[in-house]
């Protein structure tokens, strides 16, 4: 198997800065290229309960907020691998449901190997694997690194 792309979604985590730190070593060992990947939701924040209470302003302010992290998640990861001499490329999505998102850019851009962190930010240390990392590894036709 000849790896020449590597996906790796991030969200600004420990534990996913960790994933981007070994995606850039494994890509440069193998001259390959990466692909980040960050996941926005459409709504940053729940409204459920709070109806009318919440203007449209505050809304767009909102989420206009969470694309600028999502941005500076990115170039951060941008900056580690071209300090590491790796070509790297970057997506931002929207969907609610990161592990869709994850599996359809995986397939739009021909991945061969996602390489992600064990948890996310909604994510606890103490299990085995986060919730979207489980649903990566089971719906992925790519392999999938994980990492601690």
């Amino acid at each position: 198997m000849t790896v020449q792309l590597l996906l790796v979604p991030t969200d600004g985590s420990e534990i996913s800065t960790r994933a981007v730190q070994k995606a850039v070593e494994l890509a440069a060992a193998l001259k390959a290229r990466v692909r980040f990947l960050h996941v926005q939701n459409n709504y940053p924040i729940s409204l459920v309960g709070v109806g009318e209470l919440v203007e449209a302003s505050t809304i767009e302010a909102l989420v206009e907020a969470a694309g600028k992290r999502g941005e500076a998640i990115l170039q951060e990861a941008v900056t580690v691998a071209e300090t590491a001499g790796v070509q790297a490329e970057r997506a931002v999505l929207m969907n609610p449901l990161p592990h869709k998102a994850i599996l359809e850019e995986a397939s739009a851009c021909g991945a061969d190997l996602i390489v992600m962190g064990s948890h996310g930010r909604r994510g606890l240390e103490g299990l085995l694997l986060g919730s979207e990392t489980q649903r990566v590894l089971l719906g992925s036709s790519a392999p999938v690194l994980v990492v601690r």
